[in-house]
């Protein structure tokens, strides 16, 4: 396997409680996004869960597309790069095998630092080996959106779990991830400092992204 890139990683803050994490869905009308009621969140929420835990939509009912927007760093919304009009087409490998309820929680996050500067191609088999599940594209903006600071530049991640596949069965080469737009090309100025949905080669390495993973997802 590469080397890892010498960056220092930092510590991030802990997660809110569950319950709290609910509200934020709420207050940011993801409930409404998914057709899920305020209740419905808040009883799922209510039910005893492992510190550290985040509490996700399902992609079916929540598509990145509507909640990107919904994203803030240094005041500016979250969006998806221009050349990815078909975010939402990504879906789960078919090695991962996702809770059947509209809501459920991950547990043992990490935002993989310790695999920047490995490729996608690289990273996924290492986390299988790890017993460890690629963070899908949805679940990265919900962590995100939860705890904003887990976006930081030189420390933003890739979430391989979600891929998306072309008509004739093979996997299209692109590979979307999290970070902090520049402002720069296509971006426009005005989106400097925004959290930017964008996507990366399956086989390029990048020293600035990790690869976000969870031990394990669980219904509620």
């Amino acid at each position: 396997m590469p080397e890892s890139a010498s960056v220092t990683s930092t510590v991030l803050p802990a997660l809110p409680s569950l319950g709290t994490q609910a509200e934020r869905l709420i207050e940011s009308g993801v409930h409404e996004i998914a057709g899920l009621s305020a209740a419905e969140v808040r009883a799922v929420a209510a039910a005893p869960a492992e510190d550290g835990a985040l509490l996700a939509v399902h992609p079916e009912h929540a598509p990145a597309s509507s909640l990107a927007p919904l994203l803030r760093h240094d005041g500016r919304p979250g969006f998806v790069v221009t050349d990815m009009t078909d975010v939402d087409l990504f879906a789960p490998l078919g090695t991962l095998t996702l809770p059947d309820a509209p809501l459920y929680v991950l547990t043992g996050l990490d935002r993989g630092d310790r695999m920047a500067n490995w490729s996608p191609d690289e990273a996924l088999p290492a986390l299988a080996a790890q017993d460890r599940t690629p963070l899908l594209l949805s679940e990265g903006i919900h962590w995100v959106l939860q705890q904003p600071a887990v976006l930081e530049r030189n420390h933003c991640f890739m979430t391989i779990g979600s891929r998306l596949r072309k008509a004739n069965g093979a996997l299209d080469s692109r590979t979307p991830a999290l970070w902090i737009s520049n402002g720069t090309g296509r971006d426009g100025r005005e989106r400097r400092n925004a959290p930017k949905v964008g996507w990366c080669w399956a086989g390029n390495r990048h020293t600035w992204l990790g690869f976000a993973s969870a031990a394990g997802r669980r219904g509620r």
